[in-house]
């Protein structure tokens, strides 16, 4: 039996650790720091709501408004992170219609002037009672084009019902999300 000492070991551990680290060791290169770049992504909710023909009643006289429209501040489109390092968003709606009739949307983006900076136009599908129709669209701002996002601090969302003969009863869900991203 070999008998081994405790300096002999130590010896052999620390030699092979000092090995492990001197060969995982590369050269680097601090004059390439300014070509690091990071790129998150970020994905933001802007808008979603679920309305019935009762928001498209005129209180005063009951009649059907063909228009409607809600204005959404979007806060967020104001921080610094937005205003610098913003590169593209690509933006998605989605309406659920069960109303019988064709309705146009229009969501547009304005500035702090109520200026437009760009708008996004379509038609949302007639559906029905028991089968709803989904209609989704989609927007991408590029950034040849990312100025309008960083100009845009308001929301507008206008809808305008088609003319048509069914009875207009149903229901509308809308949601809406931005996916942001930026390079740091």
């Amino acid at each position: 039996m070999k008998f081994v000492s405790f300096y002999h070991i130590k010896f052999t551990v620390l030699i092979v650790i000092s090995y492990l680290m001197l060969g995982c060791v590369k050269d680097v290169d601090l004059d390439q720091r300014e070509d690091i770049s990071l790129s998150p992504d970020l994905q933001i909710d802007l808008l979603i709501y679920d309305i019935d023909q009762s928001q498209f009643e005129d209180v005063a006289t009951g009649n059907l408004k063909t228009r409607i429209s809600d204005t959404v501040r979007l806060e967020f489109l104001d921080d610094d992170y937005i205003q610098k390092d913003l590169s593209s968003v690509d933006f998605y709606f989605r309406h659920i219609n069960t109303f019988p009739r064709a309705i146009d949307s229009r969501i547009r983006f304005l500035s702090e002037a109520n200026i437009e900076q760009f708008a996004v136009n379509y038609v949302i599908k007639p559906g029905a009672s028991g089968n709803p129709i989904t209609t989704e669209r989609s927007e991408l701002i590029d950034e040849a084009r990312i100025n309008l996002v960083r100009r845009s601090i308001k929301m507008v969302v206008e809808l305008e019902v088609q003319p048509g003969t069914a009875a207009f009863e149903g229901d509308l869900n809308f949601a809406s999300k931005g996916f942001f991203s930026f390079e740091f």
